[in-house]
């Protein structure tokens, strides 16, 4: 590399570029470190979007990057990579060597999340922070719109999107886990930014001016849409009236906190608006935005770091009004949850819950939804499990709980109708309700709950005379930040804010402890105890399955069926799977009658009037269905019975019989060559055989017996829905040789043989007394006959 003063900005980054596909990924960087160091900001403001967008990505997908989001622990690159993207290495002194120059990025706007985006091409700009002072509405249109960003927002943002842009991986690279670069990256940066002991370390940079600048307000004229929060930033409230530029350091260094907090929250969770959510509350309505597992991992990091972060707050801080003494770090800790996750985590996982495929993916959902409803267990104290669970809900959570009521009331029903739709007997399914009974079973959660239903549903006539209180609340004006707004001690227009805001004024509310939702969930009880029941069957039936595989089935003597399988269930869910399903089921039953009340008579008898109608008998009727245009259609009832195990139609093969896959016990060979001859057969002769079989007398009834289809002789077998279309089909009557290709019927003919030749008898003596045989019992067997 070049001295600095011999080289100009332009060779600069193209050597760069050449380098990094040219020369090792060590050495590349090692170069980087270097290049840092020596050259000014000047010239370094050249080559800071290419490197972003090398080790990032960039936007469109088109260039991967590093991969962060694969690389794992074992690889060589790792720790060069975290070496040099960690919060005090080489890229965060490139970060803040151009921060102090004042240095503006570009970003397109079409690169924002969808409501964003739609809502600056419409020509409003939406209430965020983030994009106070960084839109410009040129005459030219909207189309051609950027968000100006410092060189420290752009870098965040660039690291952010990259964890959401669809990207061209090559094949066999789907592999990600907690462990990758990218995970151990964002929580890095969160407890290095938002740590919960001491403060945020300082820059090694300050502007020329000799301090931060705040961020410019906002134009009043401005019109807003979305559902941020009206508020200014944290940042200007603590400085921008200060005159001295030797201000609290730690005011001058949190203006990065609040930046990262709100470009992560933005872009992972920022997806769907919480107007078109408010309208379009139905699982069928599609949205061009749809989260990954990883995504969501992700934001379960964040939700729990906020939760630590929150509660790291000094207990002193905690009830006190006045925060004239309280540093910006503390304040941000106060309000950081219900000022920047809980409206926009609550939309993104109303979606997840009613969109995502009904399978045990959801497992990553459903931990996001029970870590930020439990912020309890993030207080950094050391406790016991099984006596935490016992000990309950703190006291002190109970305002949380009150002002997320519809975290804990409405994504329950949702769980709820999600659960009743799922095969419980699959361990993944059971587990998931088993997790979520447990946490609505903590002591004085559900009294918590209850009592903020009560709260949110005090009539309307009492709360006019209290009018006058002027409360503002986040979504409707207010700041949480602001010391000189009144500050509500009304629980009653917390709870009722927190709910129009999410819902809309005219919302319909379902109680939790309702009589509506208690149905549903004595539905759940009845499922979960038929899933034990079918369980408990699996285990039974293993043993006897096993036999069936067994040695004997070469000979065809096992099950021929190639459907077949258990009365639900997967193929895992055997042995210790189905011990741990019914542990699983059994404990959740408990706990949902702790949660809802239900006594030991009140169980009894559900479970009895269940059992009354799930004897033996009724495990071999039919699932229920109706009679439907083109055949039977499972109702709602059948659904749930087929998906639990409770009935089922006998599965068996419905296309031509004679195409049927070629089964184990059977000979290849054979199969296809007694086709061959039986299709030459039928085509040659098909006419006389039908012919044959419409005769009344006593031929007819011959030709029927040995040559109908063998459909005819299914009739009043439990046979899974099929169309008219398939059922008229393949009945034409035809000549079938496949049965002599089964190795049963191959070591009859060679006994009957062998039992031939111990009397004298020849191949052809054989042969002809096994047919005059064969034709006999198909005559005695006739219909006719009987």
């Amino acid at each position: 590399m070049a001295a600095p003063a011999m080289q100009q900005p332009s060779y600069l980054l193209a050597n760069l570029k050449m380098d990094s596909t040219t020369k090792p990924f060590l050495q590349c960087c090692q170069e980087l470190v270097k290049v840092i160091d020596d050259y000014p900001a000047k010239e370094l403001h050249l080559i800071f979007p290419w490197l972003v967008e090398s080790v990032f990505g960039s936007l469109d997908g088109v260039i991967v990057g590093w991969n962060l989001g694969f690389l794992q622990a074992c690889s060589n690159r790792y720790n060069i990579v975290m070496d040099f993207l960690n919060p005090s290495g080489p890229m965060m002194k490139l970060v803040y060597k151009l921060q102090a120059e004042e240095y503006k990025y570009e970003i397109p706007v079409s690169f924002l999340p969808g409501p964003v985006k739609v809502s600056i091409q419409e020509g409003v700009l939406p209430d965020c922070p983030l994009l106070n002072n960084k839109l410009h509405f040129p005459l030219s249109g909207l189309q051609t719109l950027s968000l100006a960003l410092n060189p420290f927002e752009y870098y965040m943002f660039m690291f952010a999107s990259s964890l959401i842009t669809p990207k061209n991986y090559s094949l066999g690279q789907h592999v990600s886990s907690l462990d990758s670069a990218y995970f151990v990256l964002v929580d890095t940066y969160l407890k290095y930014f938002l740590p919960t002991e001491g403060s945020v370390p300082p820059s090694p940079f300050t502007y020329k001016r000799g301090s931060v600048s705040p961020p410019a307000p906002r134009a009043p004229s401005v019109p807003f849409a979305g559902y941020g929060i009206h508020s200014t930033s944290l940042l200007k409230r603590h400085i921008s009236h200060q005159p001295s530029v030797t201000a609290d350091p730690a005011a001058q260094e949190i203006w990065r906190s609040e930046a990262l907090l709100q470009v992560f929250v933005e872009m992972w969770l920022h997806h769907y608006s919480l107007e078109m959510y408010q309208k379009l509350q139905s699982p069928q309505v599609k949205e061009p935005f749809t989260p990954t597992e990883e995504h969501v991992l992700v934001v379960r990091l964040l939700v729990k770091h906020l939760h630590a972060f929150s509660c790291s707050l000094k207990p002193e801080q905690v009830s006190s009004s006045a925060h004239s003494h309280t540093s910006p770090l503390e304040e941000l800790k106060r309000v950081v949850v219900h000022r920047f996750v809980q409206q926009k985590l609550y939309v993104f996982l109303q979606h997840c819950f009613g969109h995502w495929p009904l399978d045990a993916s959801f497992r990553v959902v459903l931990e996001t939804w029970l870590s930020y409803i439990q912020p309890w267990r993030y207080t950094g104290e050391k406790t016991n499990p099984q006596t935490d669970q016992n000990k309950g809900v703190p006291e002190k959570w109970r305002f949380f709980v009150q002002e997320n009521l519809l975290m804990y009331t409405k994504l329950f029903q949702g769980f709820l109708n999600r659960v009743v739709r799922t095969d419980l007997v699959n361990v993944k399914n059971a587990l998931m309700v088993f997790r979520v009974a447990k946490v609505f079973a903590q002591p004085n959660l559900s009294e918590m709950i209850q009592k903020g239903e009560q709260l949110f549903l005090e009539p309307e006539h009492v709360l006019h005379h209290r009018q006058h209180r002027c409360f503002l609340s986040p979504g409707h004006g207010g700041s949480f930040l602001s010391a000189r707004q009144p500050v509500v001690t009304d629980r009653v227009f917390r709870v009722k804010s927190h709910v129009y805001g999410l819902e809309g004024q005219d919302c319909q509310y379902k109680q939790m402890f309702g009589t509506e939702l208690r149905g549903t969930v004595l539905k759940l009880i009845q499922i979960i105890d038929q899933a034990r029941q079918t369980a408990k069957k699996i285990s039974d039936q293993s043993a006897e399955v096993a036999a069936n595989n067994s040695f004997m089935s070469w000979f065809g003597m096992g099950s021929p069926d190639l459907n077949y399988t258990f009365n639900g269930g997967e193929v895992d869910d055997t042995g210790a799977c189905v011990k741990k399903t019914h542990e699983f089921l059994e404990r959740s039953l408990d706990y949902l009658c702790q949660i809802f009340r239900l006594n030991a008579g009140q169980l009894s008898q559900l479970m009895a009037t269940l059992g009354s109608g799930q004897d033996d008998g009724n495990s071999k009727q039919l699932p229920d269905c109706v009679q439907g245009e083109n055949g039977l259609i499972l109702t709602d009832l059948g659904r749930m019975q087929v998906i639990n195990g409770l009935r089922r139609f006998e599965i068996a093969y419905q296309g031509d019989p004679e195409l049927q896959p070629i089964r184990s016990y059977e000979n290849a060979i054979l199969v296809r060559l007694f086709f061959k001859i039986s299709s030459l057969v039928n085509e040659r002769f098909g006419g006389h055989m039908d012919a044959l079989c419409s005769r009344p007398d006593f031929l007819g009834q011959l030709g029927r017996h040995y040559l109908a289809s063998p459909e005819a002789a299914a009739d009043g077998r439990r046979r899974s829905p099929e169309t008219r279309l398939t059922a008229e089909g393949y009945r034409r009557p035809r000549l079938s040789l496949r049965m002599l290709a089964s190795y049963r019927t191959l070591l009859m003919l060679l006994l009957l043989y062998l039992f031939g030749a111990l009397f004298s008898f020849g191949l052809m003596s054989s042969t002809l007394l096994i047919l005059t045989v064969g034709f006999l019992y198909g005559l005695l067997s006739c219909p006719v006959w009987r």
